[in-house]
């Protein structure tokens, strides 16, 4: 198994993509903590995960919040012992598809601070507990928006870049204590719309052209070079991988799983 007897703490444990690596990382043979806001969601998550065989302990607990966040990792290591992997998958509604003259400010700003503040707040959280260890892996992550261009995705543009060279950045600075940084790029992906706060978002985008839900995403997909979306077990699986010793020389890396929307 990949990650037999890794500690993992997943920040957005109850969301899509947390709930989707729980799973895979619990069939991987980890022991999980999953931290989020919801605790139906991570109750939910957590039975899933159980279903797969893992040990999993569920939290509330606020990742905006660096004393909350702080308190949580020791208590994660104080009862598990380490902190092998954390993955923080908080995930953020907000305005896209509107250009730079109809956009507040506010509106601008909020996936810029909400993202960068809580991959900050969950990262300097583990990162003194894997420092102390010398071991341990990061994963974060970003959308196709880093690098693609066009009206409407000023403020997630913003974000993921900024996400994505504060991943290389924290890679430069932990690598030499051992721990690896890994940021992950999804597109949209398609079976996360019914539980995800993508789907409204999306939703205002596609009735602001006036074009049906399912058609807008069907054009979405149909700008990638396999003609789809990726799904949540892909990038699950991936998380997995990049968190096992099988990826052990990757950090600093942004990987690509857009489906080929961009290509590296």
């Amino acid at each position: 198994m990949l990650l037999e007897n890794k500690v993992v703490l997943i920040h957005g444990g109850g969301g899509s993509i947390g709930a989707a690596a729980a799973r895979v990382f619990a069939r991987e043979g980890a022991r999980l903590f999953l931290a989020g806001r919801s605790l139906p969601r991570l109750e939910a998550a957590a039975s899933a995960a159980r279903a797969e065989g893992g040990d999993v302990s569920v939290a509330v607990v606020d990742a905006m919040d660096q004393v909350a966040a702080d308190r949580h990792a020791g208590d994660v290591v104080a009862e598990a012992g380490r902190i092998d992997v954390a993955l923080n998958a908080v995930g953020f509604d907000h305005v896209q598809g509107l250009s730079i003259g109809d956009t507040s400010l506010d509106d601008y700003l909020h996936p810029v601070v909400g993202y960068l503040q809580t991959n900050f707040v969950t990262a300097k959280a583990v990162s003194r507990h894997m420092i102390a260890q010398h071991s341990g892996v990061i994963l974060t992550i970003s959308t196709p928006g880093a690098r693609l261009t066009g009206r409407g995705l000023i403020g997630n543009a913003a974000q993921s870049a900024g996400l994505e060279g504060f991943s290389r950045a924290l890679a430069g600075e932990l690598g030499p204590d051992g721990v690896r940084v890994v940021c992950v790029r999804p597109h949209a992906i398609s079976d996360a719309l019914e539980t995800s706060y993508t789907r409204e978002m999306f939703g205002r985008i596609a009735a602001a052209g006036d074009v049906p839900m399912d058609e807008w995403v069907g054009g979405l997909a149909g700008t990638t070079l396999l003609g789809r979306l990726p799904v949540l077990d892909e990038v699950a699986e991936y998380l997995a991988f990049a968190a096992s010793e099988r990826a052990a020389s990757m950090t600093g890396v942004i990987a690509n799983l857009s489906a080929g929307a961009l290509v590296d």
